[in-house]
Order: C-alpha cells, then structure tokens, then sequence
C-alpha cells in the first residue's frame, strides 16, 4: 500500500468512496437527518473539489495493487486570526479521510492522516481541525488515539 497524490484520473475511484462514507454515516445516524440523496454523488464531489480549489486543498490517495482503497482531503481552514475573542495560527481542515470498508484497521486511514499532517506542516500550519459525527464512535477512537482532542461540540434534543 502506498499514498499518492490525487489525479483527475481517480475522480470515479473518490466519488465513490465519499458516497461510501455518506451511506456509512446515513446508516450510524440515530434520528435518519444524513441521508443519501439521489444525487448525493455527484453534488458532493463538486462541492469537495470547489473547496479543494478554492482553499488551496490537497488529497492523498491510498493505492494497493493498482486499486484505490482510500483518501483523504484537506484544506487550508484560514490564516492567523487575532480578533477581539478569537487568536489562533494558520490551521489546516481535513474535510473527508475515508478507507473502504474491507481495509480498515489496516493502518491506511493512520498513513493517511499522517501525511496530511505532514502537508499541512511544511504550509506553515500550526494545528488541524477536522469534524467527527457524534455517532461515529469508531472514528472518534481513531482520532483520540491519534492524539486529536474535542475541542468544540454540538449537543442536541429532539423537540
């Protein structure tokens, strides 16, 4: 397995691994909110190479035997902010890190992540900031034991 840089030409190979993670997370989510749409494919990967574009973005890929098993996309989130309640360096956002289903707990999400993190440090950034849903207890693990720490959260009731 190896971590390669995105190509245009592996645009099918990432589509359908976003959608593999929206079904994923679609089927985790407790009150039925994160659904698939009809044509969540398609839209979401527009969505995902605009901020790609637009926010000087990066994708890895994980390669094995020809085959892509997963990806991972990040962006600049900003540049040092120093406002009146808010002071924080340049930071990175990882937007997406997917690895299919068959090839996780096969350390390609951890290389994965590993080098986005080490794209993001030669950019200058200072920290990464990524969001995890709260049901994803798996991804949740992952992160922590990473050595990410909850820093914001979103509590909810159903009314």
């Amino acid at each position: 397995m190896k971590i390669i840089d995105y190509d245009p030409k592996y645009d099918e190979d990432l589509k359908n691994l976003l959608l593999e993670l929206q079904e994923y997370i679609a089927s985790i989510d407790e009150e039925g909110y994160n659904v698939v749409g009809k044509d969540y494919k398609e839209k979401y990967f527009l969505k995902i190479m605009q901020d790609y574009k637009q926010y000087e973005g990066k994708i890895f890929l994980a390669e094995d035997n020809g085959q892509i098993i997963g990806a991972i996309i990040g962006v600049l989130n900003n540049y040092e902010t120093d406002t009146y309640d808010f002071k924080a360096p340049k930071r990175g956002r990882v937007l997406d890190l997917i690895v299919k289903k068959e090839y996780r707990g096969r350390l390609v999400g951890q290389k994965l992540l590993e080098k986005m993190e080490q794209y993001f440090k030669s950019v200058g950034c200072k920290a990464l900031i990524l969001g995890v849903f709260g049901y994803n207890d798996k991804a949740i693990n992952f992160y922590t034991k990473n050595g990410y720490t909850l820093r914001t959260m979103d509590i909810m009731k159903k009314l």
